[in-house]
């Protein structure tokens, strides 16, 4: 049976939140977005880690990320994308309900958007021009 916690918001998503799923996956749209779009990816189970996660629920998981992808491409016409996970509240994660962000970028979202994912640590971000961190444009 998949663990359900009353006070989890990936297990108790917002109502409209839902925008994709599978039988062992959902898609939410993302509470607090970083650009249009953002969504993240997350197992109908309640797991803490992406080290959870079973085979099955990771093919689960990543199916829904391509169909969300498609969606994305047809109603936003994103440039690109950046897909990350937390794992553990020393990277990052605030919500031990795991998920993965799929993020739309946008040509001239940022100054500089050299390192993506790398700035995780914001000084060492950008290898070509170290220690500068992008801001956001618009």
């Amino acid at each position: 049976m998949t663990e359900v916690l009353s006070g989890c918001p990936f297990c108790n998503p917002a109502p409209g939140a839902i925008i994709a799923g599978n039988a062992l996956a959902v898609a939410l749209s993302d509470a607090y977005p970083v650009s249009p779009g953002h969504a993240l990816i997350v197992p109908r189970r309640h797991i803490a880690s992406w080290f959870e996660v079973s085979a099955a629920e990771r093919e689960a998981l990543m199916a829904l990320v391509d169909e969300v992808k498609e969606r994305l491409d047809h109603d936003r016409r994103p440039d690109g994308y950046n897909i990350g996970m937390n794992v553990g509240a020393a990277a990052g994660q605030t919500v031990m309900h795991f998920h993965l962000h799929l993020i739309p970028r946008f040509a001239g979202d940022v100054d500089d958007p050299t390192g993506g994912v790398r700035f995780v640590i914001p000084a060492r971000g950008n290898y070509r021009r170290p220690g500068h961190v992008p801001r956001a444009r618009g």
